[in-house]
């Protein structure tokens, strides 16, 4: 009998791993699709996890307060036991009796696949050894090719779980022949271009082994560890200068229009409820400016660029401590009001740990506003993934020359202004391309359509 997998979902490009912090279902209750049925928490989000399946929940594989790295099954839930509970009194004690024919229901050997994973598994085995003989499609890929019994192997991932690592080892131990182990990955075709569906051994070799410097402590030193969430973000920072060549751009901006626009709708505004911040009117021209220029929409994969489909804004917000990039999803098919709605919601959820995993990944381009705090400009470092992150500068009154429009002479003005920063991929984006994206978002924010 088939049974769907609840594995442990991937909360974020930095995170690997995640707590069990509270079952709402227990062994033996119906759930619905979309049902939540557990609740985890990592160092960026907590989130409630729904159900995968219709059906009853059958196992629990991970408890309360255990932590377990991304992939790594919770539970097990069986879409067929809801029909075949017997709500019958129990027999057990009552003599056999002769009986007619028994009637047989003859069940599917196929479910249909869930969108967070299946597999077939043996019940016969132990939560342990399933999490032992389980991997991942492309560890199972390389075990099918070579002929490997995955028993054979200690894993050393949670509770044994063999990784690609484990088996290229083996294999290496071994002498097992075929494929070179160095360059094995699951590759599948679209429209020609090979997708890598796990990044390649020079991921694991070069960008995430990250090793910090170590310095002398002095007298009046204090000495702390770095919590999980410095520690995460640190290593992020530094894969991330490591895979891209960053360059940064600059670009002053004015406000006037923009001021103007926010004066004359504050009131129709404050009736609908909404507040539409300087960050929402600079996310909806970022969003109209990148449909022109797709290579700052875009990530270098292998000898490949991606160009993204969809513009999904990261927008950074400050945990204090701590950062986290909730995402707008599809921001160019939202009007103003909405992604001022939009990151609105986020940034609230997001400082009350209440994000769900998708509004925490798949960004194509991220905007950071250190602006808030006072900052007048930063350099900041660009996600992985990603091509280009825009930073923005406090947004302060200065002394500007600006040209008389009746008089067509240059006149001194006080002018709310602020500094914007462009950090690009050196590989795709030429400093070209990220002035000419920015001389075009500085002409969308300085001639803001009232209509937007």
């Amino acid at each position: 009998m088939a049974r769907i997998e609840v594995p442990m979902p991937q909360m974020g490009e930095s995170i690997a791993e995640g707590t069990v912090s509270k079952w709402l279902k227990q062994v033996g209750d119906t759930v619905e699709r979309d049902e939540p049925i557990l609740e985890i928490s990592t160092d960026k989000v907590d989130a409630e996890i729904p159900a995968p399946s219709a059906g009853m929940l059958v196992e629990v594989v991970v408890e309360e307060g255990e932590t377990v790295e991304v992939g790594t099954v919770l539970a097990l839930i069986d879409p067929e036991e809801i029909e075949l509970v017997d709500t019958t009194p129990d027999k057990a004690l009552e003599p056999d009796l002769p009986s007619g024919p028994k009637k047989i229901t003859e069940l599917p050997d196929v479910v249909e696949s869930s969108p967070v994973a299946t597999q077939t598994l043996d019940v016969s085995q132990s939560a342990e050894e399933r999490l032992r003989t389980r991997s991942t499609p492309v560890v199972r890929k390389i075990a099918a090719e070579h002929g490997i019994d995955l028993a054979n192997i200690v894993g050393s991932g949670h509770a044994g779980r063999v990784t690609k690592q484990d088996i290229v080892a083996f294999m290496e131990s071994s002498g097992a022949t075929g494929a070179d182990p160095s360059t094995i990955s699951e590759v599948r075709v679209r429209d020609g271009v090979p997708i890598q569906s796990e990044p390649s051994s020079l991921w694991d070799s070069f960008y995430k082994e990250v090793q910090h410097p170590e310095y002398p402590v002095r007298p009046a030193d204090q000495v702390e560890g770095m919590d999980k969430m410095r520690r995460l973000t640190a290593e992020h920072m530094v894969v991330a200068k490591r895979i891209a060549p960053h360059v940064h751009s600059f670009i002053e901006i004015d406000f006037s229009v923009i001021d103007r626009i926010r004066t004359l709708s504050r009131s129709r505004w404050e009736a609908q409820n909404t507040r539409v911040s300087y960050t929402a009117f600079v996310a909806w021209a970022v969003s109209r400016v990148l449909r022109d220029f797709p290579m700052v929409n875009s990530v270098v994969s292998g000898n490949n660029v991606i160009y993204r489909g969809n513009v999904n804004l990261g927008m950074a917000v400050d945990l204090d401590p701590g950062l986290i990039v909730p995402v707008v999803h599809d921001a160019d098919h939202l009007g103003l009001i909405g992604i001022g709605n939009k990151i609105v919601d986020l940034a609230g959820r997001a400082r009350a740990r209440k994000l769900m995993p998708d509004e925490i990944q798949g960004a194509t381009f991220t905007i950071t506003n250190p602006g808030v705090l006072g900052t007048v400009v930063g350099l900041p470092v660009i996600p992985k993934g990603t091509s280009a992150i825009l930073g923005i500068g406090s947004i302060e009154k200065r002394v500007a020359v600006v040209t008389d429009q009746q008089t067509d002479t240059d006149v001194v003005a006080i002018r709310k202004r602020s500094l914007f920063s462009l950090g690009y991929d050196h590989r795709i984006v030429d400093g070209a391309d990220a002035a000419r994206f920015l001389s075009a978002l500085k002409e969308m924010l300085e001639s803001f359509p009232e209509d937007a």
